[in-house]
């Protein structure tokens, strides 16, 4: 029998946060999947309101194929939304409100996309680690424990 030591590190311990980063980056593809559950929300909700239909194929990051529409809705319901922040109740409904009001539901994406960048920004990694307090080797390989 033989026993191995490993180093552990908390981000703010680590000797090269960077590399923790990179593999964060390399290994966990769904750190905004909250948020593309929201905007879809967004979606859903706005449509019971304003009648139609709506389809959309939404990613994280942006896509070639990525859209939102709404066809045949009511326009009058859609005027008589008056406070765009509470239509699901999710932090998406003022961005797919408006980008619908301006005839171009799939900017609410913008908004999507800004947020998944910085979450996987150094800072907003960063953030994440020291709020769950995770661990990491010397590698920067992610500690399971």
């Amino acid at each position: 029998m033989r026993t191995i030591t490993t180093n552990v590190y908390k981000i703010e311990e680590h000797p090269n946060p960077s590399k923790c980063f990179d593999w964060i980056r390399n290994n966990w593809h769904d750190l905004n999947q909250m948020s593309v559950d929201e905007i879809c929300e967004s979606i859903r909700a706005l449509s019971e309101l304003i009648g139609g239909t709506f389809d959309y194929s939404i990613s994280e990051v942006p896509s070639m194929g990525e859209f939102i529409s709404f066809r045949d809705y009511d326009k009058k319901a859609l005027d008589d939304v008056i406070d765009e922040s509470n239509v699901s109740g999710v932090t998406y409904d003022y961005d797919v409100v408006g980008a619908l009001r301006k005839g171009n539901p799939s900017d609410a994406l913008k908004s999507l996309h800004k947020e998944t960048d910085y979450i996987y920004s150094d800072e907003g990694l960063q953030e994440l680690c020291e709020a769950n307090e995770y661990e990491f080797n010397t590698k920067g390989e992610f500690i399971n424990h």
